[in-house]
Formats: C-alpha cells, sequence, structure tokens
C-alpha cells in the first residue's frame, strides 16, 4: 500500500491542527495510509528538506504565498516521482474543517 505524506501550512501551523485530526479519521476511514501533519508557512522549506513531500496543501489564509511556495518546491519530486502538487484549500470545506473533503482534494491532487 502507497502511504502519502500531506502538507499543510497556515500562518502558525495551529489553525490547521484540527484540520489534520479530521483529515487522519478521514484517511483511517477510508483505509489510506497518510502521513498528515500542520506546520508554519516559515518551517516549510525545513520540513521538505528532511522528508518526501507528496503534497502540499495552503490555508486560505495564506494563499497569497502560492508562488513563494512554487518557488520553493521547483525540481522537488514526491514518492511517485512527480512534481510535488500544490493546492489552497478550498476555503468552504477549511471554513467547515471537512477533513473528507480535503483528504479528497490531497489524493485527486498526488493521484493527478
Amino acid at each position: 500500500m502507497v502511504k502519502y505524506t500531506i502538507m499543510l501550512n497556515c500562518s502558525a501551523g495551529m489553525s490547521t491542527s484540527l484540520l489534520v485530526t479530521k483529515m487522519q479519521a478521514a484517511a483511517k476511514e477510508k483505509g489510506i495510509d497518510a502521513d498528515i501533519f500542520a506546520t508554519a508557512a516559515s518551517d516549510a522549506r525545513a520540513q521538505l528538506d528532511s522528508k518526501t513531500i507528496d503534497c502540499v496543501l495552503l490555508g486560505p489564509q495564506v494563499s497569497y504565498m502560492q508562488d513563494d511556495f512554487k518557488s520553493m518546491l521547483e525540481g522537488r519530486k514526491n514518492s511517485l516521482g512527480n512534481d510535488i502538487p500544490l493546492a489552497v484549500i478550498d476555503m468552504q470545506a477549511y471554513g467547515m474543517m471537512d477533513g473528507e473533503k480535503v483528504l479528497n482534494q490531497a489524493i485527486s491532487l498526488i493521484e493527478g
């Protein structure tokens, strides 16, 4: 079974921690092996340097940092050998803390 590593980013890594918990529960329910974690945008590069990330999701409040993340991800590959996908978390799913919807967003980005 494939294990996905999904990194969520927000200003301080706090507001996304509840979403991570809900995403982990959704993954478990679906039988998906996933390492899902939240980090502050300022710590993203260190995380990218220390592990293989399959997908990077940005909280809506840091969507303005998308270009910074694009350049940070340039040349990096995920565990499938593809460029690491980057997206802003669907605002409605984020607001509702809909872990399943955000997990589905990440998986569809990873699997293309």
